[in-house]
C-alpha cells in the first residue's frame, strides 16, 4: 500500500478550516502569507497559538516538538504552517511511519 501526501494546496484549505474553526471569522479575512500575530492582534495569542498547533497536529496526525521545532517562526503565518505540515507529513512517509 502506498501512501501519499497531500498536496500543499489540500493542506492549504485544511489548515484555514482548522484554524478558521479556532479563530473564528476573524480569521477568513487574513491573507495566507500574513503575519498572524499582527493581522488578529489580541485574538491570535500564546493560548491560541497553542491551540492551533494541537488542532493541525490533530488534523494531520502529525506531531510538533516544541523544543526542537521553532514554532514561533513555523506557526507564524498559514503559508509556513502549510510548509511545516508538508514537510512532516513527506517525512513520516519517507521513514515508514505512516500505513
Amino acid at each position: 500500500m502506498t501512501t501519499t501526501v497531500p498536496s500543499l494546496e489540500q493542506i492549504h484549505d485544511r489548515t484555514r478550516s482548522v484554524l478558521t474553526g479556532r479563530i473564528g471569522d476573524a480569521f477568513t479575512a487574513v491573507p495566507s502569507d500574513a503575519d498572524l500575530q499582527q493581522a488578529l492582534g489580541e485574538r491570535y495569542d500564546s493560548l491560541t497559538a497553542m491551540e492551533c498547533i494541537s488542532a493541525v497536529e490533530s488534523e494531520f496526525g502529525i506531531e510538533v516538538d516544541f523544543v526542537a521545532d521553532d514554532v514561533r517562526h513555523w506557526f507564524s503565518s498559514v503559508e509556513r504552517m502549510v510548509r511545516f505540515t508538508h514537510e512532516r507529513l513527506e517525512d513520516t512517509v519517507a521513514l515508514g511511519l505512516r500505513s
